[in-house]
């Protein structure tokens, strides 16, 4: 009898490939570049080549985050990109986006894929078994932080560094997005580990020439991040 691996194996990498839009996922900040230049940052972003958004404007009230995700999600596809909301499904669904994030103390990926079966979901982790939990729990991606040190993942405790990420790309067959403390210089060694993309906050908004920088983070892909 024929094995079935190989067809997993390649029904794995046709959801990657089908995921393409995450290779450089880009996380709001509010504290970086104020709301009042927010869209036009982000369109200098799009324009780049940056493909996905997630909204993580936590001090939002809820009407608010709602707000603004119905006001960012026309731009954003219009570039035929996409748009995630930070923990918010039921945000997500009101605004129109096309996923959500979820950390690993929101509710479970597959609870929110069997009532919002149209969301991409993503997770945050911190560990490999949060990694794999994740997975298990049905997350299309998951993030894996911090690799290096940065004031936004403070919270989570010291840079895990290199080797950490490597076994959680090891340990699940989903897509993994690197973040915490990316910069251009520091992509190719977190893919060669084994990362499907990365997630990037300050070394995008504290530029000076955010469209020049999106370009140059997506050549890291061929271009290709749609």
């Amino acid at each position: 009898m024929m094995s079935s691996a190989p067809f997993k194996s390649a029904e794995r990498t046709v959801k990657k490939l089908s995921l393409n839009f995450l290779r450089v996922y880009l996380i709001s900040d509010f504290q970086r570049v104020g709301k009042d230049r927010f869209l036009g940052k982000l369109e200098e972003a799009l324009e780049g080549g940056i493909r996905s958004l997630q909204i993580r404007e936590k001090d939002l009230r809820s009407k608010d985050l709602l707000l603004l995700a119905q006001e960012v999600r026309p731009l954003v596809h219009r570039y035929n990109a996409k748009l995630f909301i930070n923990d918010r499904a039921d945000i997500a669904v009101m605004a129109g986006a096309d996923g959500v994030h979820l950390t690993e103390t929101s509710v479970q990926a597959s609870e929110v894929k069997n009532k919002f079966p149209d969301l991409v979901v993503g997770v945050s982790t911190h560990s490999i078994e949060g990694a794999r939990l994740a997975e298990k729990q049905g997350a299309d991606y998951i993030t894996f932080s911090p690799i290096y040190k940065t004031p936004s993942k403070a919270s989570f405790g010291p840079p895990q560094g290199l080797d950490p990420l490597k076994q959680a790309c090891q340990a699940v067959s989903l897509p993994v997005l690197a973040l915490g403390g990316i910069t251009l210089h520091c992509v190719a060694e977190c893919l060669e580990q084994g990362a499907f993309g990365v997630a990037v906050i300050s070394d995008v908004w504290d530029s000076t020439r955010i469209k020049q920088q999106s370009f140059e983070y997506t050549q890291n892909f061929g271009g290709n991040t749609i």
